[in-house]
């Protein structure tokens, strides 16, 4: 009979071991030691992303809102209903929001000015327990900044 051919009651199988049924626990095992981390750092990456994008989206619309503002009491109104709004829409916690005028100086917005608004959040991982401050050094900060110029024809009413 040919060697390959053979039947495992041989005495040679008793020497090299028996391998049956292990294929199944080895898939198992890799299975879990790779694909759980790997899933977590797919959610991970999905919270860091979707948060950025709303960090980015709220500093280019507050922008733009209070640049196209009449007053400033409008351009306060405007700020703090879009920055409300992208909040609830993309599910942000504690933002920050800073607004400067380029060049500083006088009242924020003014005509022919530039503004400046950077908005701050900061995404706790999946799955990190708030025991011992574990969540705030679990966080990764985001930070997104836009720039929009307020029209030179611009007036305070």
């Amino acid at each position: 009979m040919p060697p390959w051919n053979r039947s495992t009651d041989t005495p040679t199988a008793g020497l090299l071991g028996d391998d049956r049924g292990s294929a199944a626990l080895e898939f198992i095992l890799v299975g879990l030691l790779l694909l759980v981390p790997l899933v977590y750092l797919v959610v991970a990456l999905g919270m860091v992303q979707g948060q950025g994008l709303g960090a980015e989206a709220a500093a280019r619309h507050v922008a733009r809102a209070v640049s196209t503002a009449s007053d400033v009491d409008d351009a306060r109104a405007r700020a703090d209903a879009v920055l409300a709004s992208v909040t609830e829409e993309y599910a942000l916690d504690d933002v920050v929001l800073s607004i400067e005028c380029v060049p500083s100086g006088a009242a924020c917005p003014r005509a022919g000015a530039t503004l400046q608004v950077s908005v701050r959040t900061a995404v706790t991982l999946p799955l990190v327990p708030p025991v011992l401050g574990l969540d705030r050094v679990a966080a990764v900060p985001i930070e997104a900044s836009a720039a929009h110029k307020v029209s030179r024809f611009w007036s305070e009413r």
